[in-house]
């Protein structure tokens, strides 16, 4: 039997230097880099609707959303992804580390809509280094299959609550950007019978 090959270790410099030049999104963890997938279209309806959405909402306010090409990082794990929606509420913190100037470090709100081959990791290890991130302030973790978010809200004391919200009539209250987010506004168009 043959000794596996070991794992190439690559740095957050190698990585930011790698992705300014690469045609397609990567994402950067503990010194590897995962090559993202497409959505599909349903996803990209959903996100879709939830940046048009909160776009119009936040028109003159300090706060902007952006969509799934703006970069983050995560400073206290070194996580660097694309979020699906985020917002960015008064200056955006750039990472000095980036030479390419396309990472941020201090959204206020997260939105990840789920997918069958990424939720898992949506709600465990990319959550818990979102958790990580001193700015941010919520957390939207969007089904596909059905309408229902769950919110995880950051507390006073640094602690999360998390809360389900399912039913085309809930609304969401979004404090932390000061907006009420409607699930039939994010599920607007979504037809659940065909295919993702």
């Amino acid at each position: 039997m043959g000794t596996p090959e070991p794992l190439h270790r690559y740095t957050l410099a190698e990585y930011y230097e790698l992705e300014a030049a690469a045609d397609a999104r990567s994402e950067f963890y503990d010194g590897e880099i995962f090559l993202m997938a497409g959505g599909s279209a349903r996803h990209s309806m959903i996100g879709g609707n939830i940046l048009r959405y909160l776009g119009n909402q936040l028109e003159g306010t300090p706060c902007h959303p952006f969509g799934p090409d703006l970069k983050m990082k995560v400073k206290a794990t070194g996580l660097s992804t694309y979020p699906d929606v985020s917002v960015y509420c008064g200056k955006r913190e750039l990472d000095p580390l980036d030479r390419a100037a396309q990472t941020y470090l201090n959204p206020t709100l997260i939105v990840e809509v789920l997918s069958p081959t990424t939720e898992t990791y949506d709600r465990g290890k990319k959550a818990l280094n979102y958790r990580r991130v001193e700015s941010l302030q919520m957390i939207l973790l969007v089904s596909q299959d059905t309408p229902g978010v769950e919110t995880h809200v950051r507390q006073p004391d640094g602690s999360w609550t998390l809360r389900e919200h399912d039913g085309m009539e809930k609304v969401l209250r979004l404090d932390a950007i000061g907006v009420d987010l409607p699930l039939a506004e994010i599920y607007r168009g979504v037809d659940f019978a065909s295919e993702a």
